[in-house]
């Protein structure tokens, strides 16, 4: 079970964002492009010639820092076209994607409570961020679910890099190649400005990115693909906590239900029993 808490552990301090990201006020490009940055930094004494001869594993690699830098790029244009909780919902539902398509991409097994629980989760995570009044988004719904693609893509990339790169590895080397692509994207657009409030984001970047990403992509080596994805909604359930105790955001009766369903239904899906999906990993040489 420790590796389910990994992964678990990892989302968490996804969820831990908003903490980080409110008070240097930058645009979500610019924020996306720090974080990443601080991520990719050990990237030039994580190349490995043996990693390197994996094709397979470093064409995954390499597949999972385009792809990320997409779903990046998609879901704050989405945050910033329309409303919040529609850029969120439609964003999410990349664990389902994930259960419906691991047979044929990774070879796994299908995990039926990964297709019964993922829905529930989706709408557990509706009460939980949905307000009142709030008004539907075509377009948003479309630029979120577009970035649903592609973090699915990234999960099912991170999945495949691991068989010959360490987790510190995926996170870092990865990262390295989704500055370049957002960089390529939105050029000079993307760089944000040296002041004071930046360094939070760089704070961040240790914690919540390189720290939460090494945690989630050293439990996805060893548990199925299905499972890692459906514990990912421990993000947005940590980041509505949080905005309650520190941004004075409503957690009204319905959210609070929201928030229980999505907990009780990552539970199940990970405590689904399984065969192995694959034997253990061989450790990686000069790896953590």
């Amino acid at each position: 079970m420790r590796y389910f808490a990994m992964v678990a552990a990892g989302a968490t301090l996804w969820g831990c964002w908003p903490f980080f990201l409110r008070p240097a006020g930058l645009s979500g490009t610019q924020n996306a492009l720090l974080a990443l940055l601080v991520m990719a930094l050990p990237t030039p004494f994580l190349l490995r010639r043996e990693s390197l001869k994996d094709r397979r594993a470093t064409l995954a690699l390499v597949i999972m820092g385009v792809t990320d830098a997409i779903n990046v790029a998609l879901y704050f244009a989405a945050v910033k076209h329309g409303p919040v909780a529609i850029a969120v919902l439609t964003h999410y539902l990349a664990p389902l994607i994930v259960a419906l398509t691991v047979p044929w991409v990774m070879r796994e097994p299908r995990s039926v409570r990964a297709l019964i629980g993922t829905p529930l989760t989706l709408g557990g995570l509706a009460l939980l961020i949905w307000r009142p009044g709030e008004e539907l988004s075509g377009w948003t719904a479309l630029l979120g679910a577009a970035s649903a693609l592609f973090f699915a893509a990234a999960v099912f990339g991170a999945k495949s890099a691991a068989r010959a790169w360490s987790p510190l590895a995926v996170t870092s080397v990865h990262s390295a190649i989704s500055v370049l692509t957002l960089l390529l994207l939105f050029g000079p657009s993307a760089l944000p400005p040296l002041q004071p409030p930046t360094l939070w984001v760089v704070v961040g970047g240790v914690f919540s990115g390189l720290l939460g990403n090494i945690l989630f992509n050293t439990g996805l080596r060893r548990i199925p693909t299905t499972a890692a994805s459906a514990l990912t909604y421990l993000e947005p359930l940590t980041a509505s906590v949080l905005g309650w105790v520190f941004f004075q955001e409503a957690l009204g009766p319905w959210a609070v239900v929201g928030g229980a369903l999505v907990l009780i239904v990552g539970v199940w899906v990970a405590a689904e029993p399984r065969r192995p999906v694959d034997s253990p990993l061989p450790s990686i040489s000069g790896t953590p």
